[in-house]
């Protein structure tokens, strides 16, 4: 049976309330790992923040910010809807910068970056998933796009 515009339509058509969810499909993938960075993120941070700031104050903020961040996407993606995919999209793509601005920053002043942050050397403490995931979620917002 060939699809006309109504059942078209019907594929498409957000849920009740207006929203489109953003977190499921290969979404639910990423509401996970940022999920997880989220709380490895910030759980990190904190824990350096509180007791060895003296340390390397730089990375311990930075990799704070980056949980906010992380956290933010995660609940857009959560969230839903349109307004909070173009939230995430910005997120993911200030996240990008970050990641490559930082990751360029600690190669080039190890001395600045006594310490790492989620971000450092691109994200090669972390398998290189903080440079993977903000493209990947860049991709998949766009894609998600309501017409």
């Amino acid at each position: 049976m060939p699809e006309t515009s109504a059942t078209t339509a019907a594929k498409t058509a957000a849920p009740a309330g207006g929203r489109r969810s953003l977190g499921t499909g290969p979404g639910r993938l990423l509401v996970t790992l940022y999920g997880v960075f989220t709380v490895a993120a910030a759980s990190r941070s904190l824990y350096q923040l509180i007791a060895q700031f003296d340390v390397a104050p730089l990375p311990y903020i930075l990799s704070a910010v980056s949980a906010v961040v992380y956290g933010f996407i995660t609940f857009s993606l959560v969230r839903g809807g349109e307004g909070a995919r173009r939230a995430a999209f910005a997120c993911c793509a200030l996240e990008l910068l970050g990641v490559l601005g930082i990751g360029t920053w600690t190669l080039a002043d190890p001395s600045a970056f006594p310490d790492a942050t989620v971000w450092s050397d691109y994200g090669m403490g972390y398998l290189f998933i903080p440079v993977i995931l903000p493209v990947t979620g860049l991709v998949w917002l766009r894609r998600s796009r309501t017409a």
